[in-house]
């Protein structure tokens, strides 16, 4: 099974995410910025809510996809404020004809003072573990 890890990040909350993503699944995590240029089974994609909505940036990446080379895209990621950026990021998956798995990983995230200290080390062990369970 190919896996690959992206992430963006404005705060370095969800690089820390995805390096933990990546050392439970054998992959390196690297940024949005370096594109998906050889078939992956599994595209896990750590992103955040700026603004009450994902980064343009994250739009881009998704738009930019081959869904002939990503079997699925599975969503990570931290936010202070909001939960889940899924039905975001899925919106985005659904006009690229990429599926995305149900299951998701989210924590809360350090943003100027509010929840301190995360993501902490419980949540980058329950990140790994939660990778560790999408590819079994």
């Amino acid at each position: 099974m190919k896996i690959a890890v992206r992430y963006y990040t404005k705060t370095g909350n969800t690089k820390r995410l995805a390096e933990a993503v990546a050392d439970a699944v054998g992959a390196e995590a690297l940024p949005i910025s370096t594109p998906v240029t050889e078939p992956v089974d599994i595209l896990f994609l750590g992103n955040s809510y700026y603004a009450f909505s994902i980064d343009p940036e994250v739009r881009e990446f998704v738009a930019s996809l081959d869904k002939n080379m990503v079997g699925k895209i599975v969503n990570f990621g931290s936010a202070a404020m909001l939960n889940s950026t899924y039905k975001k990021v899925k919106a985005e998956a659904d006009k690229a004809g990429i599926p995305m798995d149900k299951r998701e990983f989210h924590c809360k995230g350090e943003f100027k003072g509010i929840h301190k200290g995360k993501p902490d080390e419980n949540d980058l062990k329950a990140a790994a573990e939660f990778a560790k369970t999408i590819i079994k």
